[in-house]
């Protein structure tokens, strides 16, 4: 877990933005308690997700989800803060002020902070107006910065086209974000595409991530590290699946992506011979089904132990393995410190409201 100066608590290395579906909220309550720790998941609910409340107090203790209802009618039956689960607030800068008042109240009720969300595609603006937009957040929240969490979301980014696009929309946003004594700021992008229909069928599809990708180019940023899971960025452009076996296994730099569509046998017999494949793989993980909850179920289809799931469950499997692959990324002691929270480099100047280094040695946080 990364440190945090002046004997803060220490920060999650890894915030994940996640549908607010069974798949990925399943995967989520089968985290190790060294998993949850690390981990502050962001969950972008819609109306189609009507058990949201309910999975929520469903999670383990020690996750704080941060949710985003943005997607949902603004309306006061609509706001989070009734659910009556602990949660954060994920705040968009063109809120409308009810809800920004909800907002407030849903982050004094639970964790006294909140996430603001800046979509540097769709939000991009002049800094002085982007500014303007914040101060209006915190005025209509009563909230300040020092409780606010920044995601910075660079969106969809699936080819090195988009990567070259969003980098420096990026690096104009983390720049904005140095006038503001930020709680920490992370940037996350999704490298999945909206549809996996036309990549071939019963072999293994190796995509990049270029989510990944895009982070490592921004390391002399030290930000903190976001995907989207293994869902694509674009919510409602990941249309339900072909319903064939198909699981999206992360390894480094890429997906594996494996869809059997092998006929001459029941759903769990084709599962079955999809699961053999991915376990005698190369980047099948050296701990097998020890790795995480995911590869456990893997490897028991794979010895014929268990049915054949569904489409929830592949989601599940899939992103209980790329949760777990990301945290021992970034856990690795070689790697360089890119996972860092905001305020991690000792060396560098501490910024302040005006964007001006903090004398004395200041802590870029304030309390």
């Amino acid at each position: 877990m990364v440190s945090a100066p002046g004997g803060r608590p220490p920060e999650p290395v890894y915030r994940p933005v996640l549908a607010a579906r069974r798949g990925e909220l399943e995967a989520l309550t089968h985290l190790d308690d060294t998993a949850v720790g690390l981990l502050a998941p962001i969950l972008d609910v819609t109306s189609d997700d009507p058990g949201t409340p309910e999975a929520l107090g469903r999670l383990p203790a020690g996750i704080l989800p941060a949710v985003d209802a943005s997607a949902l009618p603004d309306g006061p039956e609509h706001d989070p803060v009734r659910w009556g689960v602990p949660l954060v607030p994920v705040i968009g800068l063109a809120e409308s002020d009810r809800r920004l008042a909800a907002h407030g109240a849903a982050a004094r009720a639970w964790a006294g902070r909140a996430v603001v969300r800046l979509r540097t595609g769709p939000d991009r603006a002049g800094p002085d107006a982007t500014t303007a937009a914040a101060e209006r957040v915190w005025r209509s929240t009563g909230l300040v910065p020092e409780q606010c969490d920044l995601l910075l979301d660079a969106g969809d980014v699936c080819c090195p086209a988009d990567v070259r696009l969003a980098e420096p929309r990026v690096r104009r946003a983390a720049q904005w974000a140095r006038r503001h004594a930020w709680r920490s700021v992370t940037v996350a992008a999704g490298g999945m595409p909206p549809t996996l229909s036309r990549l071939p069928t019963d072999e293994p599809v190796r995509l990049d991530r270029y989510d990944w990708s895009l982070w490592q180019r921004l390391a002399d940023l030290r930000l903190g590290y976001g995907d989207y899971g293994v869902g694509c960025a674009v919510r409602g452009a990941d249309a339900p699946g072909d319903r064939l076996p198909t699981l999206r296994w992360a390894a480094d730099g890429a997906w594996w992506v494996y869809r059997w569509a092998r006929r001459g046998g029941r759903g769990d017999e084709r599962l079955a011979d999809l699961c053999r494949t991915l376990v005698s793989a190369p980047h099948w993980p050296a701990a097998g089904a020890g790795f995480s909850w995911g590869d456990h179920e893997v490897l028991r289809r794979a010895r014929r132990g268990a049915g054949a799931g569904s489409e929830a469950s592949w989601i599940a499997w899939s992103t209980s393995h790329h949760l777990a692959h990301v945290l021992a990324t970034l856990a690795r002691p070689d790697r360089e410190q890119r996972g860092g929270s905001w305020w991690a480099d000792q060396d560098a100047p501490a910024w302040g409201r005006a964007g001006r280094p903090q004398r004395g040695g200041e802590s870029r946080r304030a309390g």
